[in-house]
């Protein structure tokens, strides 16, 4: 085992998640500093920042612009919205520098009611935030008042609307909730990025994506308090590569369907990750009571360093109150579990926990060969109300999908 901890170690140094300083593209350039921010890591830089994103954004039509955050200065931002739609063809936001939050949860000013996520881009075309700099959320405080039920935390970074999306190359540490949230972008990719977290953090996921299609995360390093990637309702054509995942809770389809909604996911493709410690590995939860899908899913070529539970269908990962709906969960078929390869450190390697009615149709194992990390302990699968077929090689065996 530590002979494969060592080879995956070095493939992730050998792997390219940090760029060497990225110079800014051709086209206008607007240096922070030049709009009076400090870089001191103690003033609040935010109004110098969106000075210079006004500059950027209103820059010569149909050219290229960049908002450039140098290299050895840490800046002190308060929640921020760039807004757009801007006039240049696209937008580079190039951090080289380290933008930090306020130390403190009181310290946080709100510009209005939103209080969703520390740093939010609305409606840009293009834009492109690339760099070998760093995001600090500094999110000790909020997981603290958050474990006392005394706040809500915030996310680090929310691109909501921004078609064409392009994430590369920075880290994102400590965030007050998840990390980068990717909601309604179509045609996005995310690559190069390392996201840290404590493990006892509470629900500091890494990617959350949501009504968001054709989009990439590949190359990338999480290492967190929940789902590494976490795919909500209305996304489809997600394809995900090269991830290093551990600690934290695997990648996740959902969860979908809360509260009775309806959610839609499709066309996933999963492959080429590692969870090296993880409470879960590949996992799609629904709540009982809501309604929609969840197909045409494949999770293949999974490298598992005792995972807690490597494979997860859980159709009834929480329960929705109304009594009327006891007859209703989000559909889960054409899911594929491939070539998974490695160690679970607990028993229950494989669990197919799916709806009494509604039930899990067209489930796949194949090339499956999960072994217990703990000396003298065997894996085994668990299965309830789900159908397809598993390879009679598999180890450990669903019997329900032999027969």
């Amino acid at each position: 085992m530590e002979g494969l901890i060592a080879i995956i170690f070095l493939c992730f140094v050998a792997s390219p998640f940090f760029p060497e300083t990225i110079t800014a593209q051709p086209g206008p350039i607007f240096n922070v500093l030049d709009f009076g921010a400090a870089g001191d890591g103690k003033t609040d830089d935010s109004q110098a920042f969106l000075k210079a994103w006004t500059n950027v954004c209103n820059s010569t039509q149909g050219k290229p612009s960049t908002l450039l955050i140098p290299e050895g200065k840490t800046f002190m931002l308060q929640p921020v919205l760039f807004q757009g739609p801007c006039k240049p063809s696209s937008i580079y936001f190039w951090i080289n520098g380290t933008i930090i939050a306020p130390a403190s949860v009181n310290a946080w000013k709100w510009p209005d009611d939103d209080m969703d996520a520390w740093i939010r881009f609305l409606e840009v075309y293009r834009l492109h935030v690339r760099g070998n700099g760093t995001f600090d959320g500094q999110g000790a405080p909020w997981w603290d008042c958050f474990a006392k039920n005394q706040c809500q935390r915030p996310q680090a970074l929310s691109f909501h609307k921004c078609a064409s999306l392009e994430l590369v190359g920075f880290r994102v540490v400590n965030s007050p909730g998840g990390h980068i949230s990717v909601d309604d972008c179509q045609g996005s990719n995310i690559s190069n990025v390392r996201l840290d977290a404590p493990q006892d953090s509470p629900n500091t996921d890494g990617i959350d994506i949501a009504n968001s299609s054709n989009v990439v995360v590949a190359h990338s390093s999480m290492q967190l308090g929940d789902d590494c990637i976490a795919i909500d309702g209305g996304s489809s054509f997600i394809n995900i590569t090269g991830i290093f995942c551990g600690p934290g809770h695997g990648i996740s389809i959902g969860s979908l369907g809360k509260d009775g909604s309806y959610a839609q996911v499709e066309e996933i493709h999963v492959r080429n990750c590692t969870f090296t410690r993880t409470s879960n590995g590949a996992r799609i939860k629904t709540w009982k009571g809501g309604s929609g899908f969840a197909r045409k899913i494949t999770f293949e070529d999974m490298i598992l360093v005792e995972a807690q539970h490597p494979v997860i269908i859980d159709q009834n990962y929480r329960a929705y109150s109304p009594k009327d709906d006891d007859n209703k969960a989000v559909k889960v078929s054409d899911v594929t579990f491939r070539n998974f390869q490695g160690t679970a450190a607990s028993e229950n390697a494989i669990q197919l926990l799916c709806d009494r009615v509604i039930g899990c149709t067209n489930i796949v194992l194949d090339q499956i060969h999960i072994t217990s990390s703990v000396p003298g302990k065997t894996a085994d699968a668990s299965c309830l109300n789900a159908h397809g077929k598993s390879s009679p090689s598999n180890v450990p065996q669903a019997q329900c999908l032999l027969t």
